[in-house]
């Protein structure tokens, strides 16, 4: 084994370069030539590559580092062949040609004063054609952004599109000033030195320089945009800075800021660039903001535009979205005294939550009643007996057990939609309703298949007590398979309870009370706990529906059905 430092390999002259994006990290193996960090000037940005493969050990820079030719980036422990880079050659930032030819005309601009300070403006007598200026060895680069439209004013050395390879992206400048007549290229094609790009009306070139216009990294400062102003002495016509297109602007034109293996990765999940935010430095979108962003797409927490246009769900109870007139606007303080208070955080997010659930889910709630009477009995003795435990058990524990013996029963409701198949879990985690004072919330029971009464009426007065206080974590909310919501110690008889997406049936249940049963011979009291079952007409049918009910309440009849 052996320790090797990767470093910076040339990248031309550039002095330094600000580090961007970090593609790797500690413990990752790594193989040679593959990107380890995104690098950036004012006008391109680069991947730099690894010189060997190995196990990287330590990163030796952080974002917004500033870096050049010769700066370790960070140590490898490579093994065998790999341990010896020296006889292999360094490897290259592949935008090198362009960027070292930008910095070699910056060079000798700088060098030669006199040159470019007596450089003098000509007025072309018709449309010029911009072409692809020198970029280098490439071939076939594609076009990911255009930055300029037909009828924009145009500076010299104004960036009009960006072009990218699979390891660097770079701006394509103006060679003349103008109104832009015509653009030659779209998003997507594919473009070669010399290729046309854009007509200009009315432009303005610089007459002393012949050779075709490089991709350059200048100073802001370098670039003027041609503004009409009163003659010099020399005839000259006065010109200002035009700035440079800056990337993290790019988010008001529709432009996503990434990296090429980035914009490569969204590609192959087929994630809208344009739709994310970046949490990279300068608004950069990363590798782990377009994960995050296909998870919660998946979790239906958000759509896409595509999506949106194909099925309009409305998140903030206008009613255009499903084509309601709209909600009426009413200003109540002319009918009496009034108290505006903001809700909740919790009530925000379940609130669009459970709109969408309202909306997209073709709910239908079955009604039954289940008869406790022996159960409650049972129940209040093991209370008896567990006093000093200090555990208390509930008829919600109950109806969990209940619940888990009847999903592996109809497993349809144990499942959920994904597209057109059905997922069916193979774990049984329920899920059951806090009020709580900052709204409702839903702890979960993990593999209660697996655990007691005792144990569950535990977790519940754990997870109960968290969700008052404000500690529940994520974890502790997520995973449910199938909910129940139980107004038992309220009130009440039936309810219509929201189905909790992506599940597929929820569980209601009410106060239970005393009623009169016919027993075939006469009528004895009985204590009768309502049922509401709501489910997901897609997924499940009213008979499924009725026998769940029906299984459910048998075993809240007779609870040694639990163990058959």
């Amino acid at each position: 084994m052996a320790l090797i430092d990767v470093k910076v390999p040339d990248i031309g002259d550039f002095d330094e370069v600000a580090v961007i994006e970090l593609l790797v990290k500690v413990g990752d193996t790594v193989k040679a030539e593959q990107s380890l960090i995104t690098v950036e000037s004012d006008k391109a940005s680069m991947e730099i590559p690894s010189s060997t493969a190995g196990v990287v050990k330590e990163l030796k820079v952080a974002l917004g580092d500033k870096v050049k030719q010769g700066s370790v980036v960070l140590v490898v422990e490579a093994a065998g062949d790999a341990a010896a880079p020296a006889a292999a050659p360094e490897p290259s930032v592949r935008a090198e040609p362009a960027l070292r030819q930008a910095q070699d005309d910056r060079n000798s601009e700088q060098a030669s004063p006199s040159t470019s300070s007596g450089r003098t403006e000509v007025a072309a007598s018709g449309p010029i054609e911009i072409h692809i200026p020198n970029i280098g060895d490439f071939k076939d680069v594609a076009v990911i952004e255009v930055l300029v439209k037909a009828g924009d004013k145009i500076a010299v050395e104004q960036s009009l599109i960006t072009v990218e390879s699979d390891k660097a992206s770079m701006e394509i400048p103006s060679s003349h000033a103008g109104v832009l007549k015509e653009l030659k290229v779209k998003v997507g094609d594919t473009v070669n030195i010399g290729d046309l790009l854009a007509i200009l009306e009315g432009a303005v070139a610089p007459a002393a320089s012949t050779a075709a216009p490089s991709v350059r990294a200048e100073p802001v400062e370098a670039p003027a945009q041609v503004q009409a102003s009163p003659s010099t002495g020399s005839g000259r016509t006065e010109a200002v800075a035009a700035p440079a297109h800056n990337p993290a602007a790019s988010a008001s034109l529709g432009l996503p800021h990434a990296s090429p293996s980035v914009r490569k990765f969204a590609r192959e999940l087929g994630v809208p660039l344009a739709e994310i935010k970046g949490s990279g430095l300068k608004g950069r979108i990363t590798a782990e903001d377009i994960q995050s962003f296909t998870k919660s797409v998946m979790a239906g927490a958000v759509q896409t535009v595509a999506q949106s246009a194909k099925a309009p769900a409305s998140t903030g109870g206008g009613g255009s979205e499903l084509g309601l007139i709209p909600w009426p606007k009413v200003d109540f303080a002319k009918f009496g005294p009034i108290e505006r208070k903001e809700m909740g955080r919790i009530k925000k997010i379940s609130g669009a939550n459970l709109l969408r659930n309202a909306v997209m889910i073709p709910a239908v709630t079955n009604f039954d009643d289940a008869d406790i009477t022996d159960l409650e009995a049972f129940r209040v003795s093991t209370n008896k007996e567990n006093e000093k435990s200090g555990v208390k058990v509930t008829m919600l524990a109950f109806l969990i057990k209940a619940c888990v013996a009847s999903l592996k029963k109809f497993p349809e409701f144990n499942s959920s939609l994904d597209g057109d198949a059905l997922v069916y879990k193979q774990f049984w985690h329920i899920g059951f309703a806090a009020d709580t004072p900052n709204g409702l919330m839903v702890p979960v029971i993990k593999d209660a298949d697996k655990k007691g009464v005792l144990q569950i009426s535990q977790e519940m007065g754990e997870l109960a007590k968290k969700a008052r206080e404000g500690k529940l974590s994520p974890a502790e909310m997520s995973g449910a398979t199938f909910t129940i919501s139980s107004l038992g110690g309220i009130g009440g008889r039936y309810f219509t309870p929201i189905i909790n997406a992506p599940e597929v049936a929820i569980l209601g249940v009410c106060k239970s009370q005393m009623e009169p049963v016919w027993d075939g011979k006469a009528f004895v009291p009985r204590l009768m706990l309502p049922l509401s079952l709501t489910w997901d007409h897609r997924v499940i049918d009213g008979a499924a529906a009725a026998r769940f009910n029906a299984y459910l309440g048998q075993i809240l009849g007779d609870f040694r059905r639990v163990l058959l």
